[in-house]
C-alpha cells in the first residue's frame, strides 16, 4: 500500500502539472492556478479520511478546516457579513471541520470503504465548487477538478499498489478493487454517498450563478439536447 508521502508526491506533481498547464495554454491567473495546484496536491490526502492511523486524518482534516473557511470569503462578502462576523464565523468552522468531523468520520467510517471511491471523490469536487464562490463557472469548475484530480490520484496508487511482481508472476493482493469503486459491501454507506453527490448536484444546479449563467444549457431541453448544446459549445471555442 503506497504511504502517506507517496500519496502526498504524486498528487503533488500532478497540482504543479493541472495548475502550470491552465497557466501556459489557458491564461488562468498565476494565483488561481497556484491555489488550484495546492488543492490538488492536498487532495491527495483525503481518502485516507477513513484511516486507522492518526497522520492522514490529522493532514487532512487541519488543511480541510483551514481551506474551508478561506474559500468562503467571496460568498461572505456578497452575504453582507462584516469582517469581524467572517472572521468568528471561520474560527468556528475551523473548530468544528477540525475537531468535531474528525471524530464523527473516525466512529462511522471504515478503512476502504465508500470513501475510497469515485463518487466520494465527485462529492468533495462539488463541496469545491460550491466553496469555490464566484460567478465565473470554470474557475469554479477547475478548482474543482484539482481536488477530483487529487483525490482519485490516491485511488490509483491504492490499486496499482495492489498489484505486485513476485516469483515472475502478477499477483493481486486482497486490497485489490478496494479503491477504485463505484459500490462498497455496506448498502446504507453506498445510498448515503449516492445521496450526497445527487443533493450537491441539485444544490450547484441552483446555485444563483449556475442559475443565470448564458452557456448552461436551459433547463427544458431534454437530456439529448443538452448534451448536445455542451458537445457544440466545446468544439466551438
Amino acid at each position: 500500500m503506497a504511504g502517506f508521502k507517496t500519496h502526498l508526491t504524486f498528487s503533488g506533481v500532478l497540482g504543479v502539472g493541472y495548475g502550470g498547464a491552465a497557466f501556459w495554454f489557458y491564461g488562468v491567473p498565476w494565483p488561481t492556478c497556484v491555489l488550484a495546484g495546492g488543492l490538488c496536491g492536498l487532495s491527495g490526502m483525503l481518502p485516507d479520511l477513513d484511516s486507522d492511523s492518526s497522520e492522514p486524518v490529522r493532514e487532512s482534516m487541519a488543511f480541510a478546516a483551514a481551506v474551508a473557511p478561506m474559500m468562503l470569503l467571496h460568498r461572505l462578502q456578497q452575504l453582507g457579513f462584516s469582517h469581524e462576523a467572517m472572521v468568528l464565523l471561520g474560527a468556528a468552522m475551523y473548530v468544528l471541520v477540525r475537531f468535531g468531523a474528525g471524530s464523527l468520520l473516525k466512529r462511522f467510517t471504515v478503512h476502504r470503504g465508500m470513501f475510497h471511491s469515485l463518487p466520494t471523490a465527485i462529492v468533495f469536487g462539488e463541496l469545491t465548487f460550491l466553496l469555490a464562490s464566484g460567478d465565473d463557472l470554470r474557475i469554479r469548475g477547475f478548482k474543482a477538478g484539482a481536488v477530483v484530480i487529487g483525490y482519485v490520484s490516491h485511488l490509483l496508487l491504492d490499486e496499482l499498489y495492489s498489484v505486485e511482481w513476485r516469483r515472475g508472476h502478477l499477483r493481486l493482493k486482497h486490497s485489490f478493487g478496494t479503491a477504485l469503486k463505484l459500490f462498497s459491501s455496506s448498502r446504507s454507506a453506498s445510498l448515503l454517498a449516492y445521496g450526497h453527490l445527487l443533493l450537491l448536484a441539485a444544490l450547484i444546479f441552483c446555485d444563483p450563478a449556475t442559475m443565470h449563467a448564458p452557456n448552461v444549457p436551459g433547463r427544458g431541453d431534454s437530456i439529448p439536447q443538452a448534451a448536445a448544446r455542451t458537445l457544440d459549445q466545446l468544439l466551438h471555442r
